[in-house]
């Protein structure tokens, strides 16, 4: 499995990562019960499969997952010590608490949930509507945070915003080690490349790139009727999609294993994040990043990478 190191973290870390969000649960049943049992299955086989990058979320399933992540970690310490575990914290199903006390309370809640004694990177969660001076003032999350960080809790702090445009003048600021960067980054989407990249790139500010497969359309191709969530993908935008695809079944590279290995070509992007749902979806994506993909295809993929602005509806 290759590797990069995560902006000036230091950390080395997969070109893939398992995303948290969907784990355990099934595609039909929102509001979800998760299937503990296949969750911690799940991140097993992510680690097994080389990954070793799992991240996670308070907000994902009422603090549910965080639980099943720490759960599977407990039952194989074999595969916990191969891997890092980074959350986030801001963000809850009951609503959103940047502050520092919030901040404090829900640091030791993920630790004890992850069987944790330190977190090597905390994420400041979806601060949407939240004044960006509280947030990242010493008495906010981000004071809460560099408290911590004093005192060997947590070793870095990073941004993970759902939000193009509140992800991108914190990571701005340059007080960020690394960034989660979702609805910016894809064959379909180019946002990042405006202002999130070069501010990257000038504090050196590592990049998981979230959301890679755009809902599912960049892992299968566009199918008939699909409904995909919160995207609405023009029939123009979804035609492009289909003209991708054809060039890599004449490569007999699969759609998925193009668009996971595409944001990470970026020097500064480490790694992907794809959601996970099941084991198989797991081992799934991390085999589409191991694939060996030639240059020339790049080259012939590269005319067709552009931006849908209007094609992609959030």
């Amino acid at each position: 499995m290759k590797t990069k190191i995560l902006g000036r973290t230091g950390l080395e870390v997969t070109i893939i990562g398992l995303g948290t969000i969907y784990i355990g649960s099934q595609p039909s049943e929102p509001p979800r019960d998760l299937d503990e049992e296949m969750g911690a299955r799940a991140v097993h086989a992510a680690i097994e499969a080389g990954c070793n990058l799992i991240d996670t979320a308070p907000l994902y399933g009422g603090t549910a997952v965080e639980k099943i992540v720490g759960n599977a970690l407990r039952a194989r310490p074999d595969l916990a010590a191969k891997c890092t575990v980074v959350t986030k914290t801001g963000a809850y199903r009951e609503g959103k608490d940047h502050s520092f006390d919030g901040t404090l309370r829900s640091v030791e809640a993920s630790l004890e949930r992850l069987g944790l004694e330190q977190l090597d990177l905390v994420y400041i969660h979806d601060a949407m509507g939240v004044p960006m001076e509280d947030v990242m003032s010493k008495n906010g999350a981000l004071g809460a945070l560099r408290r911590l960080q004093n005192e060997g809790v947590v070793r870095f702090i990073g941004s993970a915003s759902n939000d193009p445009p509140t992800n991108t003048p914190y990571i701005e600021t340059g007080e960020f080690d690394a960034a989660v960067v979702p609805d910016a980054w894809s064959l379909l989407n180019q946002e990042a490349a405006e202002r999130i990249l070069p501010a990257a790139e000038r504090y050196n500010i590592g990049i998981s790139c979230a959301t890679p497969l755009e809902i599912g359309l960049l892992a299968t191709g566009p199918i008939p009727g699909r409904d995909y969530g919160r995207r609405s993908f023009s029939q123009e935008c979804l035609d492009h999609v289909a003209k991708i695809q054809r060039l890599c079944q004449e490569y007999k590279i699969p759609l998925v294993a193009a668009a996971l290995q595409w944001p990470t070509r970026h020097p500064q992007v480490t790694t992907a994040i794809p959601g996970a749902r099941t084991p198989e979806e797991a081992v799934a994506n991390v085999e589409a990043v191991e694939l060996e993909i030639p240059d020339t295809f790049w080259d012939d993929l590269d005319p067709l990478v552009r931006h849908w602005e209007k094609g992609v509806h959030r």
